[in-house]
This record gives C-alpha cells, sequence and structure tokens, in this order.
C-alpha cells in the first residue's frame, strides 16, 4: 500500500508539473483563461465594518513570488518609465516570465508609495487594486501598444488616489500609447467606492485600447472570475458607468454588435469568456456563499454583476470563499474517489482523497470546461472543473479601504502566500516601510530555498495535498486561530495606532504599523517551515 500511495503522490506531482506548463501562454487555451485570478469586491455599506474592499488570487506559478515595499520618489523633469513585454521564459529553474523592454512613457513629478507585488496593489493613498484576466477576443490583442495589466497597475498605484482617478487616467494613457495585452478586469477600490474596470486592445497593429468601468453599488458584492462581467451600459449615469469613446465604433466596425440589439460589452468583446464553467461556477459559489437566498442556479450562464449580500460580510467570511472547493454541494472536489475491486464492484477507497481537492478535474466525471487544444493535432486534453482555492496561487491579497481612518491606518493589505487553502492572511499596512527580507526574496526563478517566504508555504502546501483528507486538519488546527487572533485583535491595535498617530507623530505611528505587520509576516513564515517538518515527519511511514 504504501508502494501504491507514494506512485500516487510521483503522478499527482507529474500532473502539476503538466499543469503548471498548460497554465502559462493563453494562445495555448480555449474555453477559459489558465491564469485564473479570482476577485471580490464589496462596497461599503456591504462589509461588516464599513471597510471598502477589493482582492486578488494570483492564481500563475509563473509570475514572481517576490514583493517589496517601493517608496514614493520624486522625478526630475524629463524622466522616463520603461514599459515592458511579458513573455514565458523556461530557462530558470522553474518557468517564469521575462519582461523585454519595448519603449517609455513620461514620467510624473511625485510617484506615491505602493506595495510592490507582482500586480502592484495598494498605495499609501489607499488606493488598492485587484485583478483578473478574462482573455476576450484574440484578434484585438495588439503588440503596437506599450502597455501591459502589471504596468496599468503600477501606474495607477504611483499616480493615482481614487478609482475614478485611475480609471481616467488608464484610458488616456492606453489611448496615447496603446493596450498590449490581452483581456483584463481591474478592481479598483478607495475609502468610498469600488469599480470593475475591463479592458481589451483596439485591434492588431493598432494604437489604443477599449474599456469600459462599472462601479459596484454600496450596499452589494461583486466578483470577476476570468470572465467578462460588464453587460448592458448607461453612460448618461457617470456616478456607475464609464467607457472608451470607441466602445461602440470598434464593436460595430468588427460585427460584434448590431445597432438593432441590446449591447453588453461581454458578448460583444468577450464572448467565450461567458461560456466557461471554470469561471462561470466560481461566479455561481461566490454569490451563492454571500447571498444564499437569491438560490442562484449553478449552471446559469449569466448571473447579476453584483449582488446584495444577506449580512454583511466580514474578513472571515471572504477567507472562508477564498478557501472554498465546492464542499457540501455537487461539485465538491473533496469527495471519496470511487473504484472497482477485483469482482468488477463499485467500491470507495478507504483512504481520505489522496488528490488535491481542487484537482479531480474528470477523475470525478465533474463536466467543466477548462480544456487545451493542440493546434497540430487539434486533439482536446480535458482539465475540468476548478474552484476558487487553487494549488498555484502565487499569493493572495484582501484590501480594506476605510474613509473614517487617518490613510497611515485605514489601507491594509491582507496578505497570503501560495494556496490560500492551506494559508494564512497577515496584515501589511499601506504605509509600512519595509517587509521581511523572506517575502523579498526571490524563490521560484532560483529554485528551492529556505530564504524565501513562499517556499515555506508552497512546500507545507504541496505535502498537504498528498493527504488532503488528513493533513487539512493538522493545518487548520494551526492557522484557524492564529487567522481568529489575528482579525480579533485588528481593532485594538488600530486604536493604539490612532491615538499615536493623534499626538501629531504619524512617522512614529508608521515605525510601529510596520513592526507589526513584520512580526506577523515572519511568525507565520516560521509556523509554515515548522508545519512542512511535522507533516514530513507525521506521515512519513502513511505515503
Amino acid at each position: 500500500m504504501k508502494k501504491i500511495l507514494k506512485l500516487s503522490f510521483t503522478l499527482l506531482l507529474s500532473f502539476s508539473f503538466i499543469n503548471s506548463n498548460y497554465a502559462q501562454d493563453k494562445s495555448d487555451w480555449k474555453g477559459g483563461v489558465p491564469e485564473g485570478c479570482t476577485s471580490i469586491t464589496v462596497g461599503k455599506l456591504a462589509s461588516v465594518d464599513g471597510s471598502v474592499i477589493t482582492s486578488h488570487t494570483d492564481d500563475s506559478h509563473r509570475t514572481r513570488s517576490w514583493m517589496d515595499v517601493r517608496p514614493a520618489k520624486d522625478h526630475k523633469a524629463g524622466a522616463m518609465v520603461p514599459m515592458y513585454k511579458r513573455t514565458a521564459d523556461n530557462t530558470k529553474a522553474m518557468p517564469a516570465y521575462k519582461h523585454d523592454k519595448i519603449g517609455e512613457i513620461p514620467q510624473v513629478e511625485h510617484t506615491y508609495q505602493f506595495i510592490n507585488t507582482a500586480y502592484p496593489c495598494m498605495n499609501d493613498k489607499q488606493l488598492g487594486i485587484g485583478e483578473s484576466t478574462f482573455g476576450g477576443r484574440d484578434e484585438l490583442q495588439s503588440d503596437a501598444g506599450l502597455i501591459d495589466c502589471q504596468r496599468l497597475c503600477q501606474l495607477m498605484v504611483e499616480r493615482c488616489t481614487t478609482a475614478r482617478e485611475a480609471i481616467k487616467m488608464a484610458g488616456e494613457l492606453t489611448e496615447k500609447y496603446g493596450w498590449n495585452d490581452y483581456g483584463e478586469v481591474l478592481t479598483i477600490a478607495d475609502p468610498k467606492e469600488v469599480w470593475h474596470f475591463e479592458i481589451v486592445g483596439p485591434g492588431k497593429d493598432k494604437v489604443g485600447a477599449v474599456w469600459v468601468a462599472q462601479r459596484v453599488p454600496d450596499d452589494h458584492v461583486a466578483c470577476n472570475v476570468n470572465a467578462s462581467t460588464i453587460k448592458e451600459i448607461d453612460l448618461s449615469k457617470p456616478d456607475y458607468f464609464m467607457a472608451s469613446e470607441n466602445i461602440y465604433d470598434v464593436a460595430k466596425e468588427n460585427d460584434y454588435w448590431n445597432e438593432s440589439e441590446t449591447f453588453q460589452f461581454c458578448y460583444a468583446y468577450a464572448p467565450e469568456s461567458r461560456q466557461a464553467i471554470g469561471s462561470r461556477r466560481r461566479e455561481w459559489r461566490i454569490f451563492d456563499l454571500l447571498a444564499p437566498s437569491l438560490h442562484l442556479d449553478p449552471n446559469a450562464e449569466n448571473y447579476p454583476f453584483s449582488v446584495k449580500p444577506d449580512k454583511k460580510v466580514s474578513l472571515e467570511d471572504l477567507v472562508m470563499v477564498f478557501k472554498d472547493y465546492y464542499e457540501g454541494t455537487p461539485y465538491d472536489m473533496t469527495r471519496s474517489i470511487k473504484s472497482t475491486d477485483k469482482e468488477g464492484k463499485s467500491v470507495i477507497s478507504p483512504l481520505a482523497n489522496p488528490f488535491m481537492p481542487y484537482d479531480q478535474l474528470a477523475i470525478s466525471n465533474v463536466s467543466g470546461g477548462w480544456y487545451h487544444v493542440d493546434d497540430e493535432t487539434g486533439h482536446i486534453d480535458f482539465l475540468g472543473e476548478r474552484t476558487i482555492a487553487r494549488w498555484y496561487t502565487m499569493y493572495a491579497t484582501i484590501i480594506q479601504c476605510r474613509d473614517w481612518l487617518p490613510d497611515e491606518i485605514g489601507g491594509v493589505v491582507w496578505l497570503a502566500q501560495d494556496n490560500v487553502a492551506t494559508s494564512i492572511y497577515v496584515p501589511v499596512y499601506a504605509s509600512v516601510t519595509d517587509i521581511p527580507l523572506s517575502y523579498k526574496t526571490p524563490g521560484r526563478v532560483n529554485g528551492f530555498t529556505r530564504e524565501s517566504a513562499w517556499w515555506a508555504f508552497n512546500r507545507m502546501g504541496t505535502m498537504t495535498a498528498q493527504r488532503w483528507g488528513d493533513m487539512r486538519y493538522d493545518i487548520d488546527a494551526v492557522w484557524n486561530p492564529m487567522q481568529k487572533e489575528l482579525f480579533a485583535n485588528q481593532k485594538t491595535f488600530e486604536e493604539s495606532a490612532l491615538k499615536l498617530y493623534k499626538k501629531n507623530k504619524p512617522q512614529k505611528t508608521i515605525n510601529y504599523l510596520t513592526k507589526y505587520s513584520n512580526k506577523w509576516g515572519t511568525t507565520v513564515v516560521d509556523k509554515a517551515w515548522e508545519l512542512g517538518d511535522f507533516l514530513w515527519t507525521k506521515y512519513d511511514e502513511k505515503f
């Protein structure tokens, strides 16, 4: 039996490697976008404490694992900002991206401090950003443009203080310098409101962009999970809708839309994204968890852009959603695997499911929408359903923006490393001057190292997947109480920080926040290494 389980472990690692390579190049995929990031947004009247919230799971093991804090900076007249083209790089120890310079644009006089994750996520003025790729029509992507998604996120947090300002700037810059990426959504929050900004290219060899933005009502929650979700728009209501001037013209020129029909952005510019069950099922699950009274159909093609939750949403609620793998539904990825005994009878394995719960795929005969098509042979490799939690998440954020607190305290990024289902969120205040060295240490590109925070969680999470039905409880026994403590202590800690701030000591406040964030960052990394060693020891004879 031990040999069989070790073989299962080997097969799973092999599958994970294959799937990791599949999940990199958009041009290799049909029916869904592989780098399947999930973003959930919450209006200020829909959250427990009045926070405006955006979030992001960076579901790609090609993006960089390290992160740092980029300080505010003044720039000399004539300074320029380099723009890059991101392409797959398989020359490193593990799959990565390389960034080739393709041009530059003028720099502004002053840039704000920001937390520099792979997709820069928040600045010290409480502007927060989440991201999700939806792909869109291939023929709209243009290499003539200079700005891609990661660069646009950075430009927003460097230059803007509100969501509306960020959207306006994005429209101006992409019109002038061009968007060169595929279809993307940025979920942009400030202390007052949160918007979804969807953007696609203008067409091959053209400079520009086509974009639309919709505000989430203050008492609603919304999400984006790799499918365009903005449908009808009403530009006579600028408090809820914004769009590029060419939004209708490009659709008509390319026969994406007939004026006799109601214009819907998602069907004009990204119709295939609405067909991917791997996206639609997550939309349903997020809304069903937060607004179960709506009784939404899990097989529907469309859901509302946003919904009013049954109760106000807490940080704990969002963590629960991001850890989800459809348990208790017909699409449960943790259920035991059926097999056949020597007499041909159907039996259920007495062992806990040895497969990572969000990668059972076709094994459980669950209809899904993620598949790879070989361009030469036309062969289809079925990759099945996917859940919100993901084994190849690089990092995840839940971002709070709060208008009743000064920017130094009000903006906080709750940061988790690797797979959220086996991780923990720690607070990184947007004003901190530094983060622990292990978070800044490059991990994947140079191979395994105990100096990297990401590797601590990735090693532990990968190990947990081998006996998920057992090990998940060992992980939860450690992280759940710690996560509860962090959330419970937030108010008291911030009250102390606010008292310090009101004594006209903003720098001491920042130092206080930095020390707290770094203490917890270091604590969870140390614990992740310890947990990995514990699991290896406890289950060695059971593999």
